[in-house]
């Protein structure tokens, strides 16, 4: 049996300096600084504003596939097949370059061969004068003041042109139709020639009168029927673009306006940049254009 103080002898032999010895062998992780804890932080640099275009973008046309007018007219009426030839319409669309702030253009022509003569036209004059009787004997469908006045409040708008006899102009401005023949275009103004003093002529043009306006840096417009042959729609065309060209002679010497692509398209058919020529050296005999689709 040991005693206790061998037990204890061997024990003692442990100082405090081999104990000391033995931690300082145990590596230890130093402190951070402080400072070393911070993120580096930068300074937000201010962002660069987008210079804002002030016109519309156009296409490059160098690259692009243009036809003649024939050429146009097969491929639309191949869309159109199987369809009736007064229901859709050849529309002609004109892109513009144009600032986006300027004035647009906006006018009305009376096309060679009409492309909608079945017009509803309105005409605000006096009911016993002899204004009114002018437009009843042009065909108008609705002619008054104060009836018309209240059709027109209670959300009745059955007509596609109005017109404003100059001796009404001050009793229409009262009864407040801008409101509701505004949004539709259908306010008769000076600025637009639909306040007139001779109704049965200029109740006659409009049928069969086109309206454009320039919407977007681009005009459009009903330039014909799918029936109309080909010299008809050069003519339409010819005669529409002549108006445009001199509806954009009358703007300011400071505004720019140039035509820059000229494209032919129908109600279910795609566009086609017109090249100015009637006629391609491959193009079908025009007379194969003119029968029914």
């Amino acid at each position: 049996m040991a005693y206790p103080r061998s037990l204890i002898s061997p024990l003692s032999r442990l100082t405090t300096s081999s104990i000391a010895a033995s931690t300082s062998e145990v590596p230890r992780l130093a402190p951070l600084p402080y400072q070393t804890l911070r993120c580096a932080t930068t300074k937000a640099q201010p962002k660069k504003k987008k210079k804002v275009r002030n016109t519309f973008i156009q296409y490059d046309l160098k690259k692009a596939e243009k036809f003649s007018l024939v050429d146009a007219m097969q491929y639309i009426r191949a869309f159109e097949v199987g369809r009736n030839p007064s229901s859709s319409k050849y529309e002609v669309h004109v892109r513009l370059r144009t600032l986006k702030n300027g004035p647009v253009v906006r006018n009305r022509l009376r096309l060679p061969h009409p492309v909608k003569t079945d017009l509803r036209i309105c005409v605000i004059a006096a009911p016993d004068s002899k204004a009114a009787a002018e437009a009843r004997a042009a065909g108008a469908v609705l002619v008054g003041e104060d009836d018309v006045f209240a059709q027109i409040k209670e959300g009745i708008v059955e007509f596609d042109r109005c017109l404003c006899h100059v001796d009404s102009l001050q009793k229409m401005n009262k009864a407040g139709l801008g409101r509701i023949l505004g949004p539709k275009g259908l306010m008769p103004s000076t600025k637009m020639g639909t306040v007139v003093t001779q109704v049965g002529s200029s109740a006659r043009a409009l049928v069969g009168g086109s309206e454009y306006r320039e919407r977007l840096g681009v005009v459009r417009v009903a330039v014909g029927q799918l029936g109309f042959t080909p010299e008809e729609m050069a003519r339409n065309v010819k005669a529409f673009m002549d108006a445009l060209k001199e509806d954009i002679a009358r703007l300011s010497d400071r505004i720019i306006k140039e035509v820059h692509e000229v494209v032919l398209s129908s109600t279910n058919a795609p566009g086609f940049t017109l090249s100015g020529d009637f006629r391609g050296a491959n193009s079908i005999s025009p007379k194969e254009l003119s029968g029914p689709l």
